[in-house]
């Protein structure tokens, strides 16, 4: 078992920046697989970004690509998102999510064992 905690939400003006953080306690954080995603108001979850259990391999959504970066420090059993040149449609409850094992580009939130509570950023117009 492990537990995700998401920090680092909030409120931003459209072109700025906020950096997530996703800390995990409970089992070794090496092992897993380390997804964010994202929820709107009346819309589903979407992938936004994941990283590999080395941290050496990164994927990201097209509408993030360019803009987000996901990483991830072992040692502090800690996944990072920072988001830059945010844009109005990034408003979400953003949720960090974590995968036993695997060397594929997990994107489905099914593929993944553990989810935080999420935190919301907002960015206005």
């Amino acid at each position: 078992q492990v537990q995700l905690v998401e920090s680092g939400g909030g409120l931003v003006q459209a072109g700025g920046s906020l950096r997530l953080s996703c800390a995990a306690s409970g089992r070794t954080f090496r092992g897993y697989f380390m997804g964010w995603f994202r929820q709107a108001p009346g819309k589903e979850r979407e992938f936004v970004a994941a990283i590999s259990i080395t941290g050496s391999t990164t994927y990201y959504a097209d509408s993030v690509k360019g803009r987000f970066t996901i990483s991830r420090d072992n040692a502090k059993n800690t996944v990072y998102l920072q988001m830059n040149s945010l844009k109005p449609e990034d408003t979400a409850v953003y949720y960090c999510a974590a995968r036993l094992g695997g060397s594929y580009s997990y994107t489905r939130g099914s593929e993944y064992d553990y989810w935080g509570q999420g935190t919301q950023v907002t960015v206005s117009s």
